[in-house]
């Protein structure tokens, strides 16, 4: 009984509805700050992992670095002087997410080392049941931060439990292993394997790669800041967000070209070509098909030199099977290696991974999105009440911060959970026909977009729905969600039989519970 009455007592006084923030990277992050600013302090953000940083936690391949200019890709309310260069390496953008959980407090709010594999609505009491493994949590709301490059996916090839060389992917990068002198193949040549690959290359015996398409690749205009520049970021902090808006700008105008011409893109990319790679046939074989953009554009200064390498080479025939000592290709050629290394991606259209979520009447997810995942402003979904996704279905970017998109989702959310609160809501659920609508004018700016040109990319599924890029100026986003139209949900009021339980009451019971 006593513990019944010290739930009651920390339910009334709770700071507004209890959240759940799943993962604690950089949506899971900035979602937890924006609470908290706004006196809504009831909020528990599980991690997978032991450490926060999300996919710059998870990826650890050399050369991993971020390709977006740094003054863009930090958040807006908190940017650094300190920065020595313009793009910087995962490690640092990981330090830097560590700086700011440890600055607004948020260690406290963390729970490591859990992942949330069930999560299940409760109409009644508007509460999301949660699970991980054996242990439960409740919430009224849910914020998923679990994001889109983090679960690596392997080539569905015959025989690739036979090599007995070493493997591994890209996003499981095995330091203990050295690879100077050998002989290693890379399957796949995307954002990662364009940064890893001239790091291998310096050591390695031989580099071959194995290709299904060519990549866009631009130089990166990466320079050290000058002691001047540093001094005045310092002195006059504004003066940063100069530069990130500059940043911004160039961004939209780089969506410009992936909705007219991508004819300079193109030139810039095969200019960069002509001036290391001299052999007609690697000329050929690494220079795409398809317009700049339906695939991810890709910007290194590294990756061209690295191709003009002899000992570097590139096979575009398909693989038939990966046998105990290489790789065997369909024209019946086999290749011995020591290494092979997976640079094959993420599964990035079956949005929350293996979660199973079911909503309003036992609904699962995974049967509202078997046509393709969708959401309203890509952050709700009808039928799953009080629930909200950062970076989800049709936000990510081609051409800017993905940092923007979730400043803009954060702030929503937040605004969400203070209507929740100033009106004593039970739960908050988008209409089906808002959703409809709001999917309709996304999946029309796509049809019109270099996205939808032919290529296959991992912006689409399988059938060729592109669920995953927004297709459109990100100042039309912020536009969009700047304020949650309400007329645009059903709104459930919270009665005297339902008054729901807060995170810090959860907490108590899970606590005991343990």
């Amino acid at each position: 009984m006593a513990l019944a009455h010290d739930v009651s007592a920390r339910t009334q006084t709770a700071p507004g509805p209890s959240v759940a923030i799943i993962g604690a990277g950089v949506a899971g992050i900035c979602t937890a700050i924006k609470l908290k600013e706004a006196g809504l302090t009831d909020f528990t953000i599980y991690e997978k992992a032991s450490e926060v940083g999300g996919t710059w936690r998870e990826n650890t391949y050399p050369g991993c670095s971020c390709d977006v200019p740094l003054h863009m890709y930090q958040f807006s309310f908190d940017m650094r002087p300190t920065w020595t260069k313009k793009y910087v390496f995962a490690a640092d953008i990981k330090t830097y997410l560590e700086s700011v959980v440890d600055k607004y407090g948020l260690r406290g709010n963390i729970r490591f080392n859990t992942e949330i594999d069930d999560a299940r609505f409760d109409e009644a009491a508007g509460l999301w049941m949660l699970k991980s493994g054996e242990r439960s949590f409740e919430a009224n709301l849910m914020v998923a931060g679990t994001g889109q490059l983090h679960r690596p996916v392997y080539p569905d090839i015959r025989g690739r439990e036979t090599f007995k060389g070493a493997s591994w992917h890209s996003a499981t990068w095995n330091h203990g292993y050295d690879l100077k002198g050998k002989r290693i193949a890379v399957i796949g040549n995307g954002a990662s394997a364009i940064q890893f690959v001239p790091e291998i290359a310096k050591e390695a015996a031989s580099v071959t790669i194995f290709q299904r398409s060519a990549s866009w690749v631009l130089p990166r205009p990466q320079r050290e800041f000058y002691g001047w520049e540093k001094a005045i970021y310092k002195a006059l902090p504004w003066t940063m967000n100069i530069q990130r808006w500059k940043i911004y700008w160039f961004g939209e105008l780089l969506y410009r070209t992936f909705h007219t011409s991508g004819d300079k893109l193109k030139q810039m990319g095969i200019d960069e070509m002509e001036l290391y790679v001299s052999d007609p046939e690697k000329k050929r074989k690494l220079t795409p098909d398809y317009e700049p953009g339906c695939k991810r554009v890709l910007f290194a200064n590294d990756w061209w030199p690295t191709m003009g390498m002899d000992h570097v080479d590139v096979v575009t025939d398909g693989i038939d099977e990966i046998t105990p000592t290489g790789i065997k290709t369909k024209d019946g050629t086999q290749r011995d290696f020591d290494v092979v290394i997976y640079s094959t991606g993420f599964d990035t259209t079956h949005f929350l991974g293996p979660m199973t979520m079911k909503g309003l009447a036992g609904r699962d997810l995974k049967d509202a999105w078997k046509t393709g995942a969708e959401a309203h402003h890509g952050m709700t979904v009808a039928g799953f009440p009080n629930f909200f996704m950062l970076y989800g279905p049709n936000t990510n970017l081609g051409h800017n911060s993905i940092i923007f998109m979730i400043e803009c989702q954060a702030n929503y959310i937040v605004q969400c959970a203070e209507k929740m609160k100033k009106d004593n809501l039970l739960y908050i659920d988008v209409k089906p026909e808002a959703q409809r609508a709001s999917n309709e004018s996304v999946q029309a700016d796509n049809a019109n977009s270099v996205f939808a040109s032919g290529c296959t990319s991992w912006y689409k599924t399988a059938e060729g729905k592109v669920t995953n890029n927004w297709a459109n100026y990100t100042f039309k986003y912020w536009w969009r969600t700047r304020r949650p139209d309400f007329a645009e949900f059903n709104l459930r009021t919270r009665t005297a039989s339902a008054q729901g339980a807060g995170a810090e009451g959860a907490r108590v019971r899970v606590a005991a519970a343990e």
